[in-house]
Parts: structure tokens; sequence; C-alpha cells
């Protein structure tokens, strides 16, 4: 390494889930560029532990609260401050010593301090969709203020960003997402309301976390990355299209207002839109696999199934109605994955839930932050009560 480079400093909030572990793959290969400043998990301590012993972050988190003394202990022996507590987030997501947040938490929990970094004008690594999805319209307000640069993580929306790059005097006239389809691509009502946990967490084509497994396979995935794309890229709702390519190669598309369309392609691995938006805006040589178009003859399109899998739709009608409601579906949606998980209801339960959940909370227009927190509490509430857990 030259004299001339700085280390990027990472905070990797989510540091022990799927992207968070895959993040530090990309850390350890590119050792001379980046380094881990701070560390966060939520129960599990003895990844963090073995996490925090390798990399020697300035500071860990660890939420559970029961886990602290274990993780305290473990660390003694080094300089490494150690945290508890979900306030905790906030308290080491307002620290200084860090260049760039990679917000991977998963869920409504990253959203307070991804927006404490946001407010500090750091550059933000989203891959917590959540964030956008609950409060858009005041993180990116947010940003804007405090100059904050928002690169996204999530494979579909990087590929929009890297197709923009270049593009900024050039309207958009749509982007679409692509979708797999999860592993149910093609099945029925009379199928799916048999499906059991084991069966809807094994994704085809990615290695997902549990939640985000389950909202691949009821499409709830792909409707809550419709939301976050309004809000990253200044979007019409009727600007945003979604279909169905069950090879997952075409990461996503962006149609210019001449007609042009731009694709970015690669094989399906997370670690690459991790190092793209960790290496922002320099592209890092690495030794991923490549994609060799021999393996992929074809390439297939197709309509969503939305009378099948409705968690679209409603992900849609959200979007469309907008204000406090993105929220509301997020927040039951996150109950019902929750309760689908532990095998206390049925697959098809899920949709049922967060659609009882939209028509029973109360509309906000124009919700102030503490009005997204209460409308978050009350979904999950009625939502909890519906399946009586």
């Amino acid at each position: 390494m030259s004299a001339s480079v700085q280390k990027k400093r990472i905070a990797i909030f989510g540091s022990t889930g799927s992207i968070g572990t895959q993040a530090l793959d990309v850390v350890r290969a590119q050792s001379d560029l980046f380094e881990v400043e701070i560390l966060t998990a939520q129960t599990n301590d003895e990844l963090l532990i073995k996490q925090a012993l390798e990399f020697l972050p300035n500071a860990v988190v660890i939420g559970d609260e029961a886990k602290y003394t274990k993780v305290k202990e473990a660390l003694a022996s080094h300089d490494i401050k150690v945290f508890t507590g979900v306030s905790a987030l906030e308290e080491v997501a307002d620290f200084d010593t860090y260049d760039i947040m990679l917000a991977a938490i998963v869920g409504f929990a990253g959203l307070k301090p991804t927006l404490k970094a946001v407010s500090k004008g750091k550059l933000i690594a989203l891959a917590n969709k959540e964030t956008l999805v609950v409060a858009g319209d005041i993180v990116m307000q947010t940003a804007l203020e405090n100059k904050s640069p928002i690169i996204p993580v999530d494979s579909e929306h990087s590929a929009i960003f890297q197709c923009l790059v270049g593009e900024a005097r050039n309207p958009i006239e749509k982007i679409i997402l692509t979708a797999s389809g999860g592993p149910f691509l093609g099945k029925k009502p009379n199928f799916l309301v048999n499906v059991k946990r084991d069966h809807a967490l094994q994704h085809p084509n990615w290695s997902m976390g549990a939640k985000i497994s389950i909202d691949s396979a009821t499409l709830m995935n792909k409707g809550l990355e419709v939301i976050e794309a309004k809000w990253l890229f200044n979007l019409r709702p009727d600007q945003i299209e979604v279909v169905i390519h069950p090879q997952s190669i075409i990461h996503s598309m962006v149609q210019f207002q001449d007609g042009s369309m731009k694709a970015q392609m690669g094989l399906p691995d997370m670690k690459l839109p991790i190092q793209y938006a960790l290496g922002f805006p320099n592209r890092i040589a690495n030794d991923f696999p490549r994609l060799q178009f021999k393996k992929y003859p074809s390439l297939s399109f197709e309509e969503p199934d939305y009378k099948t899998f409705r968690n679209l739709g409603l992900a849609l009608e959200a979007l469309k109605t907008g204000g406090n409601m993105p929220c509301v579906l997020n927040a039951a949606n996150e109950i019902a994955v929750w309760a689908f998980l532990k095998n206390r209801i049925g697959f098809l339960d899920i949709t049922a839930v967060v659609e009882k959940t939209m028509e029973k909370i109360d509309f906000i227009k124009k919700p102030t932050l503490e009005e997204y927190f209460e409308s978050d509490g009350e979904a999950r509430n009625f939502a909890a009560s519906i399946m009586k857990l």
C-alpha cells in the first residue's frame, strides 16, 4: 500500500448476519484498503467475539444486555470498547472515528442508528431496506441536508446505481427490478398452503438470512425493494417495474427517455455489491468467480404472479397510498414472518396478517418521525393480536 492511500474505516452494523459476515470477507481480502472500526450484533455474542478478536475494532455493541458481561470479559485484554443495549447503537453511530457505515441490521431496528449516521454526514452503504421503507422521506431529506451519500448494497439497487453512473443529466423513464421468483416460482395457493419453514428458507440462487429468505419466498422482499427504489432514485411508483428473472444474472435495468436500456449483470454473489459500495467510486480488483455465458445459454423473463403472491401487490398499494402505510406494511410483515419462522402461522397467513393490519391502522399522510415509530408499534401490536401471539 502506498503511503498516500488512507484506509477507509468501516462501521458494520449487523456484523454477524449474512451481509455483515460477507462484508468482513471483503475487508479480509482487501486489508490494505479497509479496516474495521465498529462491529455490532444483537444476540450472536460468540461470533461477535470471534470477529472482534480478529479485526480489533475500536468498539463493539452487543444488543442483548444479558450477554454484555461475556463479551466484555472475552475482549478485556484488548483495547476494545464494549457497549450494550439498543441505545448503544445510536451512541456508537454518533462516533467521529469511522468513514463508512455498512447498515446491515435486519428490519426496523436499523432505522435509528442509520439516521444518526446520516445526520453526521457519514457515507452510508445501505443494506437495510427497511430504513427507507419506513421513513424514506425523512431519511433522504436528512441525507440531503447533511450531504450524507447513500450507496445501496441490495444487489438490485446497486445495479440501478451502477447503471446511473455518468447519466446524471439523462432522465430515467423507468427502472426494472428483477426478481428470481424465489423457491415457489410457478406454484399456486393450493401448494403454498402446506409450505413449511425449512422449505421456504431454501432460496434457489442466493444465500441470505432467514428473514429476507422468507420475504423473498413471499415476494414481499421485492415489494420492499420497490418502495426503497422510489426514495433512492426519486421516482414515481409508475416508473418502477418488476419482472421475474429466474437466473438472477441481470440484477436490474434502467430505461432512459430515448428508449435505451442499461443492465448490470453478474453472478448472484452479495460480496460484489458490498465491495462496490465500500470502494466507490473505484472498482477494486478481486478473485470473485466470473460470469461465464456458456453456463447460462438463455436468460428468461416473465410477469410476477400478483394473484398468488399478493404481498407484492400489497407493497405496491402501500407505496401508492404513501404516508405511514409502508411503515405499517413493514411492521406487520416483520411480526408475521417471525411467527412463521417459529411455526406459529402458515405461509399464506403472512399475507393475511399484513393485509388486515393495513386495513386497521389509521392512515397518516405526512408522519413525523415520532408518528412513524407509533405506527410501527401499533401495527406490531395489532398483527400480534390477530395471531394470538
